[in-house]
Protein backbone atom coordinates (compact mmCIF):
# COMPACT_ATOMS: atom_id res chain seq x y z
CA UNK A 1 0.00 0.00 0.00
CA UNK A 2 0.98 3.60 -0.42
CA UNK A 3 -0.32 5.56 2.54
CA UNK A 4 -3.09 4.50 4.92
CA UNK A 5 -6.40 5.60 6.42
CA UNK A 6 -5.82 7.60 9.60
CA UNK A 7 -8.20 7.78 12.55
CA UNK A 8 -7.63 11.56 12.72
CA UNK A 9 -9.05 11.91 9.20
CA UNK A 10 -12.44 10.87 10.57
CA UNK A 11 -12.40 7.18 9.69
CA UNK A 12 -13.56 4.70 12.32
CA UNK A 13 -11.37 1.78 13.37
CA UNK A 14 -13.15 -0.69 11.10
CA UNK A 15 -12.29 1.56 8.14
CA UNK A 16 -8.72 2.21 9.33
CA UNK A 17 -8.02 -1.51 9.55
CA UNK A 18 -10.07 -2.68 6.55
CA UNK A 19 -6.96 -2.96 4.31
CA UNK A 20 -5.45 -5.45 6.76
CA UNK A 21 -8.63 -7.54 6.59
CA UNK A 22 -8.33 -7.52 2.79
CA UNK A 23 -4.66 -8.54 3.04
CA UNK A 24 -5.64 -11.47 5.26
CA UNK A 25 -8.24 -12.61 2.72
CA UNK A 26 -5.57 -12.38 0.00
CA UNK A 27 -3.38 -14.76 2.00
CA UNK A 28 -0.78 -12.27 3.26
CA UNK A 29 1.36 -13.93 5.96
CA UNK A 30 3.74 -11.07 6.88
CA UNK A 31 3.06 -7.34 7.27
CA UNK A 32 5.74 -4.64 7.16
CA UNK A 33 4.63 -1.32 8.63
CA UNK A 34 6.39 2.02 8.88
CA UNK A 35 5.58 5.44 10.23
CA UNK A 36 6.99 8.88 10.91
CA UNK A 37 7.19 9.44 14.66
CA UNK A 38 8.35 11.85 17.31
CA UNK A 39 11.31 10.59 19.30
CA UNK A 40 11.14 10.79 23.08
CA UNK A 41 14.14 8.64 23.93
CA UNK A 42 17.13 10.93 24.66
CA UNK A 43 19.44 8.47 22.89
CA UNK A 44 17.60 8.96 19.59
CA UNK A 45 18.49 11.39 16.79
CA UNK A 46 16.37 12.82 13.99
CA UNK A 47 16.55 10.40 11.07
CA UNK A 48 17.03 7.30 13.24
CA UNK A 49 15.24 4.10 12.28
CA UNK A 50 13.59 2.60 15.34
CA UNK A 51 12.62 -1.05 15.13
CA UNK A 52 9.32 -1.35 16.97
CA UNK A 53 9.61 -4.00 19.68
CA UNK A 54 6.23 -3.28 21.29
CA UNK A 55 3.51 -0.64 21.34
CA UNK A 56 1.19 1.24 23.67
CA UNK A 57 -2.35 1.77 22.39
CA UNK A 58 -3.58 5.27 23.25
CA UNK A 59 -6.45 5.32 20.73
CA UNK A 60 -9.89 5.85 22.31
CA UNK A 61 -11.51 3.22 20.05
CA UNK A 62 -10.17 -0.34 19.89
CA UNK A 63 -10.02 -1.95 16.44
CA UNK A 64 -11.33 -5.31 17.75
CA UNK A 65 -14.32 -3.77 19.55
CA UNK A 66 -17.61 -5.29 18.44
CA UNK A 67 -18.45 -8.72 17.10
CA UNK A 68 -15.35 -10.91 16.96
CA UNK A 69 -14.07 -11.69 13.48
CA UNK A 70 -13.40 -15.44 13.10
CA UNK A 71 -9.79 -14.67 12.11
CA UNK A 72 -8.66 -14.93 15.73
CA UNK A 73 -9.74 -15.37 19.34
CA UNK A 74 -12.03 -12.98 21.19
CA UNK A 75 -9.19 -12.04 23.55
CA UNK A 76 -5.92 -12.29 21.60
CA UNK A 77 -2.61 -12.52 23.44
CA UNK A 78 -0.35 -9.57 22.60
CA UNK A 79 2.98 -10.73 24.02
CA UNK A 80 4.86 -10.96 20.72
CA UNK A 81 2.97 -8.53 18.54
CA UNK A 82 6.15 -7.66 16.63
CA UNK A 83 7.81 -10.84 15.40
CA UNK A 84 11.15 -11.58 17.10
CA UNK A 85 12.55 -13.52 14.14
CA UNK A 86 11.88 -10.60 11.81
CA UNK A 87 13.46 -8.18 14.29
CA UNK A 88 16.56 -10.40 14.46
CA UNK A 89 16.72 -10.58 10.66
CA UNK A 90 16.48 -6.78 10.36
CA UNK A 91 19.25 -6.41 12.94
CA UNK A 92 21.50 -8.79 11.00
CA UNK A 93 20.88 -7.00 7.69
CA UNK A 94 21.43 -3.55 9.21
CA UNK A 95 24.78 -4.70 10.66
CA UNK A 96 25.85 -6.09 7.29
CA UNK A 97 24.97 -2.82 5.57
CA UNK A 98 26.28 -0.50 8.28
CA UNK A 99 22.85 1.02 8.95
CA UNK A 100 22.16 2.36 12.46
CA UNK A 101 19.07 0.89 14.09
CA UNK A 102 17.59 1.76 17.46
CA UNK A 103 14.86 -0.20 19.23
CA UNK A 104 11.88 0.73 21.31
CA UNK A 105 8.20 1.08 22.06
CA UNK A 106 5.87 3.00 19.74
CA UNK A 107 2.97 4.84 21.37
CA UNK A 108 -0.02 5.36 19.09
CA UNK A 109 -2.34 8.30 19.64
CA UNK A 110 -5.08 9.97 17.62
CA UNK A 111 -3.56 13.26 16.45
CA UNK A 112 -3.84 15.37 14.37
CA UNK A 113 -1.93 17.72 16.66
CA UNK A 114 1.71 17.08 17.46
CA UNK A 115 2.35 16.51 21.15
CA UNK A 116 2.73 19.24 23.74
CA UNK A 117 5.96 19.15 25.80
CA UNK A 118 3.94 17.83 28.76
CA UNK A 119 2.39 15.08 26.63
CA UNK A 120 5.81 14.04 25.33
CA UNK A 121 7.06 13.75 28.93
CA UNK A 122 3.99 11.78 30.00
CA UNK A 123 4.27 9.35 27.08
CA UNK A 124 7.97 8.85 27.83
CA UNK A 125 7.17 8.18 31.49
CA UNK A 126 4.62 5.58 30.37
CA UNK A 127 7.34 3.74 28.45
CA UNK A 128 7.14 5.14 24.92
CA UNK A 129 10.26 5.75 22.84
CA UNK A 130 8.42 7.18 19.83
CA UNK A 131 4.91 8.55 19.38
CA UNK A 132 2.77 8.77 16.26
CA UNK A 133 -0.74 8.75 14.85
CA UNK A 134 -1.00 5.36 13.14
CA UNK A 135 0.27 1.77 13.03
CA UNK A 136 -1.17 0.40 16.29
CA UNK A 137 -4.71 -0.36 15.00
CA UNK A 138 -3.42 -2.08 11.86
CA UNK A 139 -0.91 -4.13 13.84
CA UNK A 140 -3.54 -5.24 16.38
CA UNK A 141 -5.79 -6.49 13.58
CA UNK A 142 -2.89 -8.16 11.76
CA UNK A 143 -1.89 -9.93 14.98
CA UNK A 144 -5.49 -11.01 15.52
CA UNK A 145 -5.41 -12.50 12.00
CA UNK A 146 -2.20 -14.41 12.69
CA UNK A 147 -0.14 -12.20 10.37
CA UNK A 148 3.49 -11.77 11.46
CA UNK A 149 4.39 -8.10 11.81
CA UNK A 150 7.58 -6.07 11.55
CA UNK A 151 7.57 -2.31 12.12
CA UNK A 152 9.91 0.66 11.86
CA UNK A 153 9.43 4.21 13.09
CA UNK A 154 11.40 6.93 11.33
CA UNK A 155 12.31 9.46 14.02
CA UNK A 156 11.37 12.73 12.34
CA UNK A 157 11.42 15.07 15.33
CA UNK A 158 12.34 15.05 19.02
CA UNK A 159 10.25 16.09 22.00
CA UNK A 160 9.91 15.93 25.75
CA UNK A 161 13.34 17.32 26.53
CA UNK A 162 14.30 20.45 28.48
CA UNK A 163 14.65 22.54 25.30
CA UNK A 164 11.33 22.24 23.42
CA UNK A 165 11.61 22.10 19.64
CA UNK A 166 8.81 23.42 17.44
CA UNK A 167 7.90 21.01 14.66
CA UNK A 168 6.16 21.41 11.30
CA UNK A 169 4.66 18.82 8.96
CA UNK A 170 7.16 19.87 6.28
CA UNK A 171 10.14 19.16 8.58
CA UNK A 172 8.68 15.78 9.51
CA UNK A 173 8.24 14.92 5.82
CA UNK A 174 11.80 16.02 5.00
CA UNK A 175 13.30 13.84 7.75
CA UNK A 176 11.17 10.87 6.66
CA UNK A 177 12.23 11.29 3.02
CA UNK A 178 15.93 11.22 3.99
CA UNK A 179 15.60 8.05 6.09
CA UNK A 180 13.28 6.20 3.71
CA UNK A 181 15.97 4.76 1.38
CA UNK A 182 17.74 3.08 4.33
CA UNK A 183 14.50 1.65 5.66
CA UNK A 184 13.57 0.44 2.17
CA UNK A 185 16.96 -1.21 1.77
CA UNK A 186 16.47 -3.19 4.99
CA UNK A 187 12.89 -4.19 4.18
CA UNK A 188 13.68 -5.23 0.60
CA UNK A 189 16.48 -7.48 1.82
CA UNK A 190 14.20 -8.92 4.52
CA UNK A 191 11.55 -9.75 1.93
CA UNK A 192 14.17 -11.31 -0.34
CA UNK A 193 15.52 -13.54 2.46
CA UNK A 194 12.15 -14.56 3.89
CA UNK A 195 10.86 -15.46 0.43
CA UNK A 196 13.57 -18.12 -0.03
Amino acid sequence: MQGRFHYYEGYNMKEVTFPVRVMYELGIKTLFVSNAAGGMNPAFKIGDLMVITDHINFFPEHPLRGKNFPTGPRFPDMHETYDHELINLATKIAKEKGIRLVYGVYLGTTGPTFETPAEYKMYRTLGGDTVGMSTVPEVIVAHHCGIKTFGISVVTDLGGFDNPVEVSHEEVQEAADKAQPLMTEIMREMIKRTAQ
